[in-house]
């Protein structure tokens, strides 16, 4: 059976304040070992204690005693078995947990890849199919895992991660849960062999488990709990008619081209526009520069990754950049607008800079940053 996939609008679009779809709840952590998948275990022991119908999706165990013996107390829908060049792997059975319909199911590993063959290409579209099904969801992911966190995940701790999240799925979760331990805690469970073998750990400990890299991912894993704390705020606000809604929003635009290095703008973007509670835009204006196949392929993911983040994407066609901007910033009356600086030298920076002042001699005021943009 073919993979079915919505376009992140569709699955948006569904979203609605009554109880017609599945509460999502997601156990959120910053590195492999801090308990995403035991705390989200325990809670599911607690439910079902109470007279809940939980069922078990997909929960990894790696290997760990506690959170094996924790699975073992709650009822698990048999997986799918799929072949996959010559390799038997078990895949979470969507179509049986819908006919089971637990009120609760759990789904760990939101970020995983489902091997070819499976309904979903995804594992985050199962669940979405699971919330259409009005079964509330349980499930896991580290932070580096979210889409827009890549390139500063890659910049931390040099590793390019290749599961990744959609940031719209992020903006359906209705309660989220830091899983949490500080790095020093982290760190003595990785030497105790409490996540990884003995022989891994000290390879790890020196890589991805560094203390740098641990507190940089603790951060950005509370940044993302605090966004997603502040939009349910903001949602009972807006239900509450004694307070005064708000009626100026920032309005971020981040101008593109077919430079694999844009995803990197796009990401800041979208993660300035979110901490600012503002709308975001992605703006690429096509003057005749990228006409080969290359050129098309990378501009086709840097827009695809854009409208994974959640971003209006505008395409204009133009004799000059900086007059399309300025018109562009005009009309969808952006606020703040994010250039990249790749051009350092020789007459490709003399244009750059020509460009630049052009565009703040025509444009209305906006705030201007410029972002040094780096090809991976």
């Amino acid at each position: 059976m073919p993979p079915t996939t919505k376009t992140p609008d569709e699955w948006l679009s569904e979203i609605s304040t009554e109880k017609n779809r599945g509460i999502f709840k997601l156990f959120l952590g910053y590195a492999p070992g801090v308990g995403k998948t035991y705390n989200m275990l325990s809670e599911a022991v607690r439910r079902a204690s109470r007279g809940e119908d939980v069922a078990v999706g997909v929960v990894e165990t790696h290997g760990r005693k506690a959170t094996a013996e924790l699975a073992a107390k709650l009822d698990r829908v048999p997986p799918r078995r799929l072949e996959y060049k010559g390799t038997i792997f078990d895949e979470m059975d969507v179509d049986a947990i819908l006919v089971r319909k637990p009120s609760v199911a759990l789904v760990d590993e939101l970020a995983h890849t489902n091997i070819e063959g499976s309904k979903h290409a995804k594992r985050y579209e199962d669940v979405m199919e699971l919330l259409d099904a009005k079964i509330d969801v349980l499930s896991t992911m580290n932070v580096q895992h979210v889409e827009s966190l890549g390139p500063t995940v890659q910049q931390i701790t040099g590793v390019q991660v290749r599961e990744t999240v959609p940031d719209w799925v992020m903006q359906r979760v209705d309660e989220i849960v830091l899983a949490d331990l500080t790095p020093q805690a982290l760190q003595k469970r990785m030497l105790r062999g409490d996540i990884y073998p003995v022989d891994r750990a000290q390879r790890a400990l020196a890589h991805f488990f560094r203390p740098g890299n641990l507190i940089a991912l603790r951060e950005l894993a509370l940044r993302q709990v605090t966004r997603v704390v502040d939009r349910s705020l903001d949602a009972l606000l807006e239900k509450d008619a004694t307070q005064q809604a708000h009626t100026v929003r920032e309005r971020i635009g981040v101008c593109i081209s077919s430079n694999p290095g844009a995803q990197y703008l796009i990401a800041r973007g979208s993660r300035m526009a979110q901490a600012m509670g503002g709308e975001f835009y992605v703006f690429y204006v096509d003057v005749g520069r990228d006409t080969r196949p290359e050129d098309q392929k990378s501009l086709a993911e840097n827009i695809r990754f854009a409208h994974n983040l959640g971003a209006n994407v505008v395409r204009s066609t133009g004799r000059s950049v900086a007059d399309a901007v300025a018109q562009f910033v005009r009309e969808h009356h952006i606020t703040q607008v994010i250039f990249g600086r790749s051009a350092r030298s020789g007459w490709q920076r003399y244009l750059y800079l020509s460009a630049i002042q052009r565009f703040l001699r025509d444009s209305p005021a906006v705030d201007v940053h410029i972002v040094t943009q780096e090809a991976p």
